[in-house]
Formats: structure tokens, sequence, C-alpha cells
């Protein structure tokens, strides 16, 4: 039956005894700024209480969950650490680095007390690490032995590195400096200092019988504590109901596990606007190819242990699965990220849809790595990730809403799954996806593109590694590399190029021959679509950048030499005399012609003309209300909602909003920063008229109109 009582340090590492932390436990995470600092500043504050004559002073730590694992008579008691292993490791580290330093001053009796607390009697030890109270999981153990063991006086910096031995010379070096601040006092305050540590802090020990589920209470306990990722609690889930001695324990640990205890897993990494560990975002994204179902980030654990539930899988096959499929996305994540060399078609497509900032393909690539997809063939995956490469980086180009598309591509994994024999997997999914109709799902057509591509300003308009992307894809087919017939020894090296305009930003310097108002307009707009952007190796620096195109230091002959590249010798070798308006915009058709290769879409599919409004509106900013004249700069903008009326915003030149002082790229940026956060509808919010008649969504709408 569970036995809950306040506790003390004392009471709980005094008898002889293992507390021992499973290997399937998270390691020790705790630092010195969050746990080390403050649990000192705590333990001196108890200190100054007791010299001031509190009997009664107390400090509270927290809870521990220990389970009483049945022994044979006459061998140290055993207790598995269902939670509370970070303090009762921390505490250990602490009580060694006072038993050192007390050692040190040569205060025996004092120190003798604390020994009792952190190394068992020697007739009670069979194995080596049966020295110690606390063992704490696999990973840690190295350095808490060498830490533990260190003789006196402690030379840190000649042990096994780890976030213990660094827990444990902090506490050395604090309690050294704090025993000699007042050297008539330091007996009696390392005294104060032992008594306050052993007896004064206090825990809330909780003892589980062996039969008693103890994974209840860790969820429980945890669901209010330092959150666990969710590879946490599903590492806890599955080696509580590992059937197995253990050695085999271990091996599976060993081979199925511990590799997610790694740097490459523990990683965070960002899945739309949220950070999670690598290891968790995989463990969703694999749970989702299993179930075919969409599983919300915080419902992960929960949906795992339904799914072990509704299948009655076994815990060694399941370890092993979830071993093997992060094994492949570890190493098409890795892959992807090799800067040089041709990448194999699965590296490529992870690399690209990462500059997409794009995750929710990934349970579809897990499913087509797991067992079950054998049969199909090399030539069919490729062309898989064609069509779904070309659908990604369309609805990116045109600026389509993501928004719901997670749950897109779940219904296409689905569609998958269900295949018929004689059905293509890259069959099924053209078949899916040029049946899209909707904003969410449509995959965008030759016109579309094209028509976005010659006006956008592709440099403001598109995030710089994901406009980097495409224009390395263009690259790579002016080398051959698309075609598979290349004539160049590699690709471009991915990542490391820099954009430049070809015509400055700063034109108006060295290029401003004698252009009207309108056509100022027009060139500001132009210089950024993508006929005057090229890549070069190195970047020029800003004089000649911003350089005339012809003379000794000429912009053209600054190109020529930092570019070594094929994407920019259209540019410099075919316009020897000058770059106009009028090139820019012959090279944006030629380099979208490139595009609609590398990503093509099957031959007459054409995307909805219902819904050529409703494309329109999602991809308008301020900006082009601006062009088109329906907004012009320094409108006053007002607030519609009633809680905010009286508050205005004013137009920009380039497309912000001046709220307060501050400028706003966005109309719900703006927005939000009156409504005091969460989500806004910001053309809506916004009237272009003191009565409040009608909003930018309205003038928007006919912008739309107007371009469809």
């Amino acid at each position: 039956m569970m036995l809950t009582q306040v506790t003390s340090p004392q009471k709980i590492f005094f008898a002889p005894q293992r507390l021992v932390v499973p290997l399937f436990q998270r390691p020790y995470v705790w630092s010195k700024e969050n746990q080390w600092e403050p649990l000192w500043d705590d333990i001196l504050r108890l200190v100054e209480m007791m010299a001031e004559g509190d009997q009664q002073a107390t400090h509270f730590l927290g809870a521990v969950v220990l389970q009483n694992q049945e022994a044979v008579s006459g061998t140290l008691a055993v207790y598995t650490v269902i939670d509370g292993q970070q303090r009762l490791t921390t505490l250990q580290i602490f009580l060694d680095a006072l038993h050192a330093q007390l050692e040190e001053a040569g205060l025996s009796a004092l120190a003798g007390q604390v020994l009792a607390l952190v190394e068992n009697p020697e007739a009670f030890r069979a194995q080596p690490e049966d020295r110690f109270k606390v063992w704490p999981t696999n990973r840690d153990r190295p350095a808490f032995s060498a830490a533990m063991s260190a003789e006196t006086p402690v030379d840190h910096g000649k042990l096994l590195s780890g976030r213990l031995v660094d827990a444990h010379a902090y506490f050395y070096e604090s309690i050294r400096c704090w025993f000699q601040q007042a050297p008539p006092e330091r007996d009696s305050r390392a005294a104060l200092l032992v008594q306050a540590v052993t007896s004064r802090l206090q825990l809330v020990s909780i003892e589980l019988q062996s039969h008693e589920d103890a994974q209840e209470i860790f969820e429980t306990l945890n669901a209010r504590g330092t959150p666990l990722t969710a590879a946490d609690l599903i590492k806890n889930f599955i080696f509580q109901r590992f059937e197995g001695d253990a050695i085999a324990t271990e091996r599976a640990y060993q081979e199925n596990w511990s590799e997610f205890e790694t740097p490459f897993w523990e990683a965070e990494v960002r899945a739309g606007r949220i950070r999670y560990a690598r290891s968790s975002l995989f463990l969703t994204q694999w749970l989702t190819a299993r179930t075919l179902k969409e599983i919300p980030a915080r419902e992960v654990f929960s949906q795992f242990k339904r799914y072990v539930a509704d299948t009655k899988a076994d815990v060694l096959p399941l370890l092993r699965s979830i071993g093997l499929a992060a094994a492949k996305y570890r190493a098409f994540t890795e892959g992807a990220a090799v800067p040089d060399g041709l990448l194999s078609r699965i590296d490529r497509f992870v690399y690209r849809l990462d500059k997409l900032d794009s995750e929710i393909a990934k349970p579809l690539l897990i499913w087509l790595a797991e067992p079950e997809q054998a049969d199909i063939d090399e030539p069919t995956r490729h062309e898989l990730l064609e069509v779904l490469e070309s659908w990604f980086v369309r609805r990116a180009l045109v600026r389509a809403p993501s928004q719901g598309t997670n749950r897109l591509m779940l219904d296409l994994l689905v569609q998958l799954s269900r295949r018929e024999p004689g059905q293509t997997v890259a069959a099924i999914a053209v078949d899916f996806l040029t049946s899209q109709t909707s904003p969410v799902g449509y995959w965008p057509d030759d016109a579309e593109v094209r028509r976005e591509l010659q006006s956008v300003e592709a440099y403001k308009r598109f995030r710089r590694g994901r406009l980097l992307m495409v224009l390395e894809a263009i690259e790579d087919d002016q080398r051959g590399f698309t075609s598979g017939n290349p004539r160049s020894v590699s690709p471009i090296t991915r990542g490391v190029s820099t954009i430049e305009h070809v015509m400055p930003q700063e034109w108006r310097a060295n290029w401003n021959n004698g252009l009207d108002l309108a056509q100022e307009t027009s060139r500001d707009r132009l210089i950024h679509t993508i006929g005057n952007l090229t890549l070069v190796t190195s970047s020029l620096n800003s004089r000649l950048s911003n350089a005339a195109w012809l003379g000794e230091n000429g912009k053209r002959d600054a190109l020529r030499r930092s570019d070594t590249l094929l994407l920019g010798r259209d540019v410099v070798d075919l316009h020897a005399e000058t770059w106009s308006d009028a090139h820019i915009e012959k090279r944006s058709g030629r380099l979208i012609d490139t595009i609609l290769a590398i990503w093509p879409v099957p031959d007459g599919h054409t995307s909805s003309a219902e819904l050529s409004v409703a494309r329109a509106q999602y991809k308008v900013e301020v900006a082009d209300l601006i062009r088109a004249g329906l907004v012009v700069p320094g409108t006053v903008l007002y607030a519609k909602p009633v809680a905010h009326r009286g508050r205005t915003a004013i137009v920009n030149a380039d497309g912000s909003l001046l709220l307060e002082g501050a400028n706003y790229t966005t109309v719900s940026g703006a927005a939000r920063k009156i409504q005091g956060g969460g989500t806004v509808a910001g053309w809506n919010f916004w009237a272009v008229d003191p009565a409040l008649s009608r909003t930018l969504a309205d003038v928007r709408a006919t912008y739309a109109g107007s371009t469809s």
C-alpha cells in the first residue's frame, strides 16, 4: 500500500540501500542558473534562519516517488526512483561536495555524518556501484561515478566531463568560498550547514509497493512539474511494461532507444511557430503514420498509449519498429543537411521542404519507409516525391495558405494506404492533388505561377531561405542535374551563396536615367522581381554592389569576377552595354519557364477558375493596393471593433502600417498590438473611413476582382 510521509535527506539516505534511476528515465538536466544556484541560496537562507535562533526553520524541496523492489535477504534494499531523480541526484552531489570540503577542513566528525548519507558500508557491497546510495540512469553514470569517487582535494578539471561533474564543482567551490568568508566561525557555520542540509530540508516521500502502478503516479506528478517531453513519457511508458530481466532491458534500451538521448534527437526544431525536441516531433509523426490520424502535439502521449492498447502491441517489436523508423528519419535529415555533392532523391526532397519550413510531409516519408511498403519500387517512390515537391513549391511560390494542409496530407496518406493492386502511389497522389479545388489544397497551374512570379517582389515577399532554394534549383537545372544529364562536376553548394540584385536596390545613385515618377515607382517594384536576382559565391561590397553597370569598377565586371555560377551568365555575357527594366522582365520570363520545368504539373492541369478571386485575395498585400491606386500612402485606418474605437494607424508608402510610432509589416500585426495579442483578422479589423463602413477586406476584394 502506498506510504506518504514528510521526510529529510538524512532519513531517506541513511539506511544501507540503493535508489536506482531506471535507464528509461530522462538523463540529468538540472543547471546552475535554474536549479543549483537557487538551491544553494535556499540552503544559505535556511542556515541564517537557524543561526538567528529559529529552531523550526525548514525548506521544502518537493516530492519523490520510490517503488520498493523485492530483494534477496541479506542484500541491499533496492528502490526504483519513479519521480524526483533530479533532486535526489543533486542532493547526493551536494552532500559529496560538502563531505569533501569538511575533510579538507579537518572536520572529520562532521564529514563522517555526511559520508553515511552518500556511501553504503563496505559489508553491503556486492558490486562496485553498490557503494552509492543513488545510482543514476545509464547516460549519467560515468560522470556521477567520477564526481562521487574523486579524492580530496578534488581537481574537477581532470575528471570526466559531464553535467553532474559541473554540479559537483559548483557546490564544491560555493561551499569552500562560504567557509572562507568567516574563518573564526567556520566550525560552527559548518555544523549549521550539515544540520540544515541533512535534517532541515524536507521532501514528501511517496513509497509504492512492487505491485502498484508506478506509471499512473509518474504521469500525474509530471503533469504539474517541469514538463517532460513526449519522448520522456513514452520511454517511461514502454520500459515500465518491458517484460525481461535487467540484462534484456538494458539490451533493448541500448539497441532501440539510447539513440534518442543523443544531441541530434535532443535538439529543438521548429514545426510551424512552435519548437519541439526532435525526438518528440518524430514520435508524433511516426504515430501519425501508424494510426493515419491527426495527432495534436498536446495529445501525443495519450494517443500513443491508446495505440498500444488498441493494437495490443508487444513492447520489443514496438521498440524495434520505432528504432528502425528513427534510423531512416535521421538518415534523410542528416543527408539533406550536407551542403556539397549530389543528394539522393529523398534527401533533396527533405532539403527543399525544410527551406519551405514544412514538416507536414514527414509522416508520409515515415510511412513510405515502413517494411509494409517494401513493394513500392524506387522509380515510383521518386515519382511520388516529384509530385509532392511540385505541389509544395508551387503553392509556396504563389503564397497559397498553409493552414489546413496538414489535414490534407493526412487524407492523401489514407488514400495511399488503401491502394489497390495495380495502382501506383504516384498516380494516386496525382489524382488526389489535381482534384483539389479549395485554396487549402489546390495545385497551382502554370498560368498562375507565371502570373504571380512575373510581378511579385520575390526578394521582399519570400523568406530568404526559400528564395535561395529556388535559385539554387535553377542553377542546378542549368548544370543539367534536373534532366539527369549533368554538364558539371557537381550541383551548387547549398545554403552558402548570396542573393544579389543585378540592378541595385540603391539604383538612383548610378542608374537614374531620367525616369518620371511613375517609372521610378515601377522600377522600385521591378528590381525585387526574380528576373533581377542572381546568386554570387561571395558577397559584393556595397560600393561595387551599387555601382553603375559599366566602367572600371562597374557592376557587370564585379558580378563576372565574383560569380562562378551559371545563373548569372545570361546577364553578364549577353548584356555587355546595358541592363534595363525590359531586360529584367524578359529574364523573369526565362527563369519562370525553368521553374515550371523543374516543378511540373500533369499535362493539361489547370487550377479551378472558380477560386481565382479567393486565391487573389489571400495573396494581396497593402503594397498591392497602393500600386493599384486603391489606397494611397498616408491613408488613415480606423479600428473597427467597438472595444478599440478611436485607435488609428497610417499607411506607409511601402505598405507597412505606422501605429503609435512603430511600424508593422502586416495589418494583422498592427491589429494584434491594439488587441493585446491573440488571433485577429487584420483585414476586417481596419476600416478606411471614419464611418467604418468600408474595411481593408472590402478594398482587397475589389482588387482581387479586378485582377482575376
